[in-house]
């Protein structure tokens, strides 16, 4: 895998927001993958809680400033970067003031699910994908983490489908047990076909709860790796029934085992 590039892209990664099973795989997995001579950029919201002078984060002029239309408006994507210290890993946040510069990650003060949380993951598949193009840089592997990120397979099998840069990318996703209760904007199908997506491709989503979510994300991945020890029985079913590989659970000190399940994936691609 040296001089592999692995793309990570993430809801959350340690250590700009609190320690979950998704933040935490998400940061090791990463790490491993560059301390074994991987390429690796990773990707998440920059969300208000993140504190962007304790983690020297700065704007990215070269890379910010194009607008993303989401729902038939004009967003702005702000690009920053910051580098893990002691890692020499760079990190590439997804910014843009409406969506993310309120000082909570997924909910309100009452613990309710923002009503703009689908625009948000929306805004958030786009934005790492442009901005990748920007950066000219074709990942061998794109790994996914976190149901923040889980509209990204779907974009780039259906939306992104004829970008070359993408062309013989293989699309992992982590699934993890950790989510939401309740549903997203009931409008999310009706934003996915304003660009152009089938709704036959979507119809998973008609109902936008976390594990339909999470089954969208299954559907266009070329592979899964279990992320949590345990998941729900309709979502191993739902994996089982993909015939795509799957890679059980694994303990951070057995990780290394993922840079394996990505060899494999990329030596099939080429056979």
């Amino acid at each position: 895998m040296k001089d592999k590039r692995i793309l990570y892209v993430s809801s959350e990664v340690v250590p700009y927001v609190p320690e979950t099973e998704v933040s935490s795989t998400a940061f090791n997995s990463a790490k491993n993958a560059h301390s074994n001579g991987v390429q690796t950029r990773i990707f998440m919201p920059r969300y208000g809680v993140i504190n962007e002078r304790r983690h020297q984060l700065h704007e990215v002029i070269r890379l910010s400033g194009m607008n993303l239309i989401i729902n038939d408006m004009d967003m702005p994507l702000i690009i920053k970067v910051a580098s893990i210290p002691k890692e020499r890993m760079q990190v590439y946040f997804i910014d843009n003031d409406e969506y993310f510069k309120r000082k909570a990650v997924f909910t309100d003060e009452d613990d309710q699910l923002f009503e703009d949380n689908d625009e948000r993951a929306i805004f958030f598949a786009k934005g790492v994908v442009e901005t990748v193009k920007k950066l000219n840089w074709a990942p061998d592997i794109i790994h996914v983490h976190g149901w923040m990120a889980s509209l990204l397979p779907l974009y780039l099998k259906e939306f992104y489908n004829e970008e070359p840069l993408f062309s013989e990318s293989k699309i992992v996703t982590s699934i993890y047990n950790a989510g939401f209760e309740g549903s997203l904007n009931a409008g999310l199908t009706d934003k996915i076909m304003f660009d152009k997506i089938a709704e036959d491709k979507i119809e998973l989503l008609k109902t936008p709860n976390h594990t339909a979510i999470l089954k969208s994300a299954i559907e266009n991945s070329d592979a899964i790796i279990n992320g949590s020890e345990e998941l729900p029985e309709e979502i191993s079913a739902f994996i089982q029934d993909q015939d795509i590989p799957v890679l059980e659970y694994k303990p951070e000190e057995e990780q290394k085992s993922y840079l394996n399940f990505y060899a494999d994936l990329i030596s099939v691609a080429q056979d």
